[in-house]
């Protein structure tokens, strides 16, 4: 239960009179909730405030915002609202969380964390829950569940290798796939690999860091290495995927966009009986040769019609890293429509 009130009184500041504080009360927060709710330090609260623009303060289970309009009032009481849905389950709300509930409020979309929080995919080592954090994450881990290929397509910080990792654990667990494995185009010692010391194993590591640590976090170290050791677990660049057809397995495919045409046709050729694709790239971060054309973005042109295929888009709204990730994001699709628009005008001066 909460209570939205108007403030009477006014405050004198610098010789301007300021009305419209409002109070947004929740009395049955306990100390625990209230917590979570403003984060340690104030964090989530400061997080609101900067999003919003505008001052607020929290005491005795109020939330005490300065010189506000009615409309932003209302889109901060709609993002409170939906936080304390989660506080009141006894479930943690992180600075993240603010900021996504924020961005759909300002687009006057509805908030339901119920919806993500309910998809429960898995569990870290430690035993802390696994799930989507947006609505983009959620059509993506349902797309696994669903569909045999994936192809998920975003920028750096939305979860695509994360989620896709932890669904592979999750169905290895289940005995509903035998085995994972992991690959990813290993551009920059340009998939030769051979002239790197060690074996098979240490030549890959360095490119693929980020799925170890998706594995580390479900499995800790020991139970990944040993998995590894078994086979259960497979570690390989692209290239060692050609000739054969990987049947009863869980496949991901990282970093995508650095593959060229005749790699990801030859990946994709590789589907066998009961085995999942998910192929994840960022189309804005590609290292190939210049000339070269992405494998990653001709196979969603080529492979849209394809019903038994999934093809998804995720976008800075999905980002889930440092909320300084999700503004560079923005500022570089800012600058790259403005680029465009430049060229554009530059061809049509010229076309006679």
């Amino acid at each position: 239960m909460f209570k939205f009130k108007y403030l009477s009184y006014i405050i004198i500041k610098g010789g301007f009179v300021l009305v419209n504080n409002k109070v947004i009360s929740f009395p049955e927060l306990d100390g625990k909730q209230a917590l979570s709710l403003v984060g340690i330090h104030d964090k989530n609260l400061n997080v609101l405030s900067e999003c919003f623009g505008k001052k607020i303060f929290f005491r005795n289970n109020e939330f005490i915002i300065n010189d506000v309009e009615e409309e932003i009032a209302q889109q901060i009481e709609e993002v409170l609202m939906a936080l304390y849905e989660v506080v009141k389950k006894n479930q943690s709300v992180s600075e993240r969380d603010v900021l996504y509930a924020y961005r759909l409020v300002s687009k006057s979309e509805k908030v339901d964390f119920d919806n993500l929080n309910n998809k429960i995919i898995g569990r870290t080592l430690t035993g802390k829950i696994i799930a989507p954090k947006t609505k983009g994450q959620l059509n993506f881990v349902n797309a696994m569940e669903k569909y045999d290929v994936v192809l998920s397509i975003g920028p750096a910080g939305t979860g695509k290798t994360y989620l896709a990792v932890i669904q592979a654990v999750s169905m290895l667990k289940k005995g509903l796939v035998k085995r994972i494995v992991l690959t990813r185009p290993a551009v920059e010692a340009g998939e030769n690999l051979g002239f790197l010391p060690g074996d098979l194993k240490e030549k890959v590591d360095p490119y693929l860091t980020p799925l170890y640590d998706s594995l580390y976090d479900m499995l800790g170290v020991e139970q990944t290495e040993k998995l590894i050791e078994k086979k259960t677990i497979e570690i390989a660049p692209l290239a060692y995927m050609r000739g054969r057809t990987l049947e009863d397995a869980f496949v991901i495919l990282d970093e995508a966009q650095n593959t060229t045409t005749s790699q990801m046709k030859m990946f994709l050729t590789r589907l066998g009986f009961n085995s999942k694709m998910v192929i994840t790239g960022d189309i804005t971060q590609i290292d190939l040769n210049h000339g070269s054309k992405s494998g990653l973005i001709e196979a969603s042109n080529v492979l849209k019609d394809v019903e038994e295929i999934k093809i998804l888009y995720l976008t800075a709204d999905d980002v889930v890293r440092h909320p300084l990730v999700q503004k560079i994001i923005e500022s570089y699709e800012k600058s790259s429509i403005e680029n465009n628009k430049k060229v554009r005008e530059i061809k049509e001066k010229f076309i006679v």
